[in-house]
């Protein structure tokens, strides 16, 4: 067993990781980033579309190119990638953190270090999640498997095609198989409004004259040895009307039905986890529970837009770099998800600094004000546009709007939208 010893380690080598370790590499901490794929990168590598880098680069990127900018970064730094590196046991117990890797490179790995940047990414919900009736026919796949696939293994798995789920991954995935010569005949959505940006509902659905069923839910998948038709039913007023079900002929299904982040690492650290996110519950650094343990990117919680990603993961890089110089914040304010607030990430507000806060509402509404309260009391208000659930929400909480909770036995800063 080879052994290793750090400053810091980020397991994950995708733009959150990245980004983390460029941070704490700038502040004079030795970094390893640990990958279990052959490259950096992470799922940008088979994101062969436009429209990532607007904010972060400002211009217009591929998923490749977005990754490689970041990549390039690296050149001249201290930071130590290690690829085909998979982390399977982490001891976060002590003052210095245990990773136990194996790799057909490397061997079997023992590397330790004072901090763990957790930023493994997310993973897609598959057909087990959602439990869709029907037999196990071939030609049934996530969005992201056959976006692999297409993109990167050069295989088409199927002609005839239906979309279950209107996430991003599957809007952009109707496109693609557009592109390849294929017939998408529908995505299917049970929600009444779409789970994805509405940059991709117009360009990957309405540009191609792909039909969107809102409200929708798929009742069976029909087929024995491979897929031959989805079965579809309406649902009004909450209850399915089964007499109005049809059937859309298909040889292949994709799955775009939600992501998960990949928290079995945090969970074996005894990372506490949020239960709207499915990621870690994080202070104002954002450090998890465990003492030097911090979370940034899809792992934490699950983002839209790559830019807010490395956002977010250089924040939690310099965060971490600040605990290691033993730094804290005098004060922090629980914060609280309000009316119409899924969740908001992260949990802890810092009284003496500006917090940049993500959060996702629950509600579709055109001329929303968010509200910030602070014990009870309206400190801030912002005029949004448009909201619905699958957009990002960003909001800057600074000392000014924190200033009545200082002295308070118990502050909490409560976001809520009207």
């Amino acid at each position: 067993m080879k052994e290793l010893n750090y400053d810091s380690v980020v397991i994950g080598g995708g733009a959150a990781g990245m980004a983390a370790a460029l941070e704490l590499d700038a502040a004079g901490f030795s970094c390893a980033i640990l990958e279990r794929e052959e490259s950096l990168g992470g799922i940008l590598t088979q994101c062969i579309h436009n429209g990532f880098g607007l904010i972060e680069f400002n211009e217009e990127l591929s998923g490749p190119e977005f990754a490689e900018k970041i990549e390039e970064r690296l050149a001249g730094t201290g930071i130590k990638p290690f690829t085909g590196v998979t982390v399977m046991e982490m001891d976060a117990s002590g003052e210095h953190k245990t990773l136990y890797c194996y790799s057909g490179t490397h061997g079997v790995l023992r590397v330790t270090s004072r901090v763990v940047v957790l930023a493994m990414g997310c993973r897609e919900r598959n057909r087990g999640n959602i439990r869709i009736p029907g037999d196990r026919p071939a030609g049934v796949y996530t969005a992201g498997l056959a976006q692999r696939l297409v993109n990167i293994e050069g295989f088409v798995p199927g002609k005839d095609v239906v979309i279950i789920g209107s996430g991003d991954i599957g809007l952009i995935m109707a496109r693609r198989m557009s592109w390849v010569g294929c017939k998408v005949h529908a995505v299917v959505e049970i929600l009444p409004y779409p789970s994805g940006l509405t940059r991709n509902i117009v360009q990957c659905l309405h540009d191609f004259g792909i039909p969107l069923y809102l409200s929708h839910l798929t009742t069976n998948i029909i087929g024995k040895d491979r897929v031959e038709g989805v079965e579809i039913t309406p649902i009004e007023n909450g209850a399915m009307q089964h007499e109005k079900a049809f059937t859309i002929p298909c040889d292949t299904v994709l799955l775009s039905v939600g992501l998960v982040p990949e928290n079995e690492l945090s969970k074996m650290a005894g990372v506490e986890l949020n239960a709207m996110t499915n990621g870690p519950a994080v202070d104002s650094m954002l450090m998890t529970n465990v003492p030097g343990v911090f979370a940034c990117g899809n792992v934490l919680h699950v983002h839209d837009l790559v830019d807010y990603v490395v956002e977010e993961a250089r924040r939690a890089g310099a965060h971490a770099a600040r605990w290691l110089k033993g730094e804290r914040p005098k004060a922090e304010a629980r914060v609280k998800a309000g009316p119409n607030v899924r969740y908001s990430a992260p949990g802890r507000v810092d009284l003496g600094a500006v917090n940049k806060l993500y959060m996702r509402t629950l509600i579709v509404k055109n001329d929303a004000t968010l509200e910030v309260k602070v014990n009870n009391r309206v400190v801030k208000s912002v005029k949004k546009n448009h909201i619905q659930p699958s957009e990002m929400i960003a909001l800057e909480l600074g000392p000014k709007d924190l200033e009545t909770a200082l002295g308070a036995p118990e502050p909490v800063v409560e976001i809520s939208i009207t």
